[in-house]
């Protein structure tokens, strides 16, 4: 500030930040001068407009101030010429171009700051604030003379320390950016835009002005490969989309997968190489979706279980198929999109999350991050539904975590008539009480199948299987009227009452849908029975399910849980009164029992968008308590008296209060063995189960 030059009073909002500055400041300098929270690429030229600002009108007890526009220099010709390009609210001005000639109140709206929080468009997300991990800047390089023939690359830096007060002789410049400087200064007339990834790597440069930084965050599921594209500015979700992880062609389940780099020389690597040709189609079809240039995605964040993080990654898993489960890195990993063999601008950066312990991985960190059970004063019980099911108990607290083999029967692998979810796929079931009649809806379809034009709605899908979230309340159902015994068993007995209950060979089935040709030129529909052999599938995932979080309970000392989250793609679309009904989950208030959608890919779209939210989940991770169920004797007791449903010896107050259970002998058995599906008795079955997890676990 000059001696003697006058200084203007200058306070900004939501902030509250105020200052004096002297007569002529720009509002920009002025927020930068008292570290305001003020967005700007082009360094103050008038060119990218992420500067607007409200001057404020009338008087302002609280602030001591009265506020007018006209304290600001009039608009030139750089705003009329934005507002013609662009467009320009008529109450927003430009702050780089504003000049303060007299005392004012100015508002910082959302998408003027740098840290703003997030905007949803189409992805629950919880409120957070962005933290950009890349920012752009534009600076004007000097152009280079026989008196000054220093290097382009060390004026570049000069001048990112004079317009934007960066340590420019510090920063890191990529090989491919030191090739590419030259011709984008020639381009652009010695102006240029370089991309600065958390605050130390030159990345990227363009010619002139460029504004756009995108980002896509990827959950790597075992089966589906989920991917949001972001602006990684201020958060928009552009395009969402999924494609089928083609690994499936080698194995349905994690561990069939390690079998398959176990037995096949160079099985890993051809699994690493699909897997990554997936990951580059979902993410160039991301940006064709959007209609942005996919050279604008410089920022990748990636989730998945440990097999799945190992693989994408190019590191061995055979050593996750067999105790003590080593992980090659528990830390995040920090690398590129070249290293990944990723279609995208070399310098792209790829975050993956870190993992937990073995067999809980990245994804349980991202659902982590997305949940927030740590910062909760209420117990949680989050569990991420899937072939591995991943179990995080805890709050602010204190934290635990573990894995349980459920194999894919949640997913219709293993059940008679089960499928993926996908049109045709019966996914709600009622069963009348009285006269044991079904009736359904099917993906595709608005209709229940007892509704009028349901025929017609299901016409070109069909009615193909039933999906997991079918199979837990088809289930759910027929314990509740009594067709199943809470030991699991297909009563015969109702086959006298209902033509619905059919003989099996030695056991019994129940008849969901009948089949038959199509309509009008569409597909056949195959019948479709709930078998004995599918109710045990489903008792033998359930139970681990419920063994590994009333394992947790035990190491934390309680006997119940305050509200329980159920994530993953089948998890989030389970019915929270049946989850409870066939005891899935230990009981809880109905109410605090609901999906919590894909959390792990929420949670990579949150570290997209956050190098806060990285740190964060960073720390939280290393505080986490891992219990390995392949080694607690008592996850054998659980995974047995959890067979039952919903459970032999705990109690369902809850659950209870809302529906009328079937009683149910005071051993908690029928009165009676009942024959399983090998035509031995229900003693022999408790074996077999015992034996069945017993070798689930040390496969594991």
């Amino acid at each position: 500030m000059t001696a003697g030059a006058a200084e203007r009073l200058v306070i900004f909002t939501p902030s509250g930040r105020r200052g004096r500055v002297a007569d002529g400041t720009t509002v920009l300098d002025a927020a930068r001068s008292l570290g305001v929270d003020l967005d700007s690429v082009c360094g103050g030229r008038g060119l990218c407009g992420r500067c607007q600002v409200r001057p404020a009108e009338g008087e302002f007890p609280k602030h001591g101030i009265t506020s007018t526009g006209g304290h600001l220099s009039p608009a030139g010709p750089d705003e009329a010429e934005y507002d013609r390009l662009r467009g320009l609210a008529a109450d927003r001005r430009l702050g780089c171009r504003a000049a303060i000639h007299g005392d004012v109140l100015v508002d910082v709206p959302p998408e003027s700051q740098v840290h703003r929080q997030v905007v949803r468009k189409g992805v629950p997300v919880r409120d957070f604030v962005i933290d950009p991990v890349v920012r752009l800047f534009e600076v004007e390089v000097e152009r280079p003379t026989l008196e000054t023939p220093g290097g382009d690359l060390a004026r570049l830096r000069a001048a990112l320390t004079n317009e934007w007060g960066l340590d420019g002789g510090a920063l890191e410049v990529d090989l491919h950016v030191i090739r590419a400087l030259q011709p984008a200064l020639e381009a652009g007339g010695y102006r240029v835009t370089v991309a600065i990834h958390d605050g130390r790597h030159v990345t990227a440069v363009w010619p002139g002005l460029h504004d756009r930084a995108l980002g896509v965050a990827i959950d790597i599921g075992s089966t589906t490969i989920a991917g949001h594209l972001a602006d990684l500015a201020d958060g928009a979700v552009l395009a969402s989309d999924g494609v089928m992880n083609p690994q499936i062609r080698f194995g349905e389940d994690l561990m069939s997968r390690v079998s398959y780099a176990m037995l096949h020389d160079g099985g890993a690597t051809e699994m690493t190489r699909v897997v990554r040709d997936a990951l580059g189609s979902l993410v160039t079809g991301l940006a064709q979706r959007a209609e942005v240039d996919a050279a604008d995605i410089l920022e990748l964040t990636i989730v998945g279980n440990p097999i799945m993080h190992h693989l994408a990654l190019g590191i061995d898993p055979v050593p996750l198929g067999s105790a003590p489960f080593a992980l090659a890195t528990d830390g995040a990993v920090r690398t590129t999109a070249r290293d990944l063999e990723l279609p995208l601008r070399a310098g792209a950066r790829v975050y993956l999350l870190p993992c937990i312990a073995g067999h809980v991985g990245a994804d349980a960190a991202g659902a982590i991050l997305a949940e927030t059970p740590y910062l909760a004063d209420e117990l949680t019980l989050l569990v991420d539904v899937g072939t591995n099911a991943e179990i995080v108990l805890g709050n602010r607290d204190r934290l635990l975590a573990a894995s349980s083999p459920t194999g894919p029967a949640f997913e219709g692998a293993q059940i008679s008539c089960g499928q993926r979810a996908a049109p045709g796929a019966i996914e709600r079931v009622r069963i009348d009480r009285a006269t044991l009649e079904p009736r359904f809806k099917v993906i595709g379809s608005n209709r229940w199948s007892d509704e009028t034009g349901f025929a017609a709605s299901t016409r070109r899908t069909g009615i193909t299987g039933v999906c997991g979230s079918g199979i837990v309340e088809v289930m759910a159902e027929l314990f509740l009227a009594g067709v199943i015994t809470p030991d699991g068993t297909i009563d015969g007995s109702f086959a006298a009452r209902t033509p619905r209950v059919v003989a099996d060979g030695r056991t019994f089935a129940y008849l969901l849908n009948e089949g038959g040709p199509g309509i009008d030129d569409g597909p056949a529909s195959p019948r479709l029975t709930i078998t004995q052999n599918d109710v045990r599938a489903i008792q033998l995932a359930k139970a681990a399910l419920y063994a590994g979080a009333r394992l947790l309970m035990d190491h934390l000392g309680v006997e119940a849980v305050d509200q329980v989250k159920l994530a993953g793609a089948f998890g989030s679309q389970i019915d929270p009164l049946h989850a409870l009904i066939l005891g899935l989950v230990p009981d809880a208030p109905l109410e605090k029992v609901g999906p919590a959608g894909n959390a792990a890919g929420t949670g990579a779209l949150i570290a997209l968008l956050s190098g806060e939210a990285r740190r964060e989940i960073e720390g939280v991770v290393r505080r986490v308590e891992k219990i390995e169920t392949a080694i607690e004797p008592r996850f054998q007791e659980h995974f047995v008296d959890a067979m039952a449903i919903p459970h032999r010896t705990a109690p369902s107050p809850h659950l209870a209060a809302r529906v009328e259970l079937p009683r149910r002998s005071p051993a908690g058995q029928s009165a009676t063995p009942a024959p399983g599906p090998d035509g031995g008795s229900q003693h022999g079955r408790r074996v077999n189960t015992r034996r069945t997890v017993a070798a689930a676990t040390e496969q594991r």
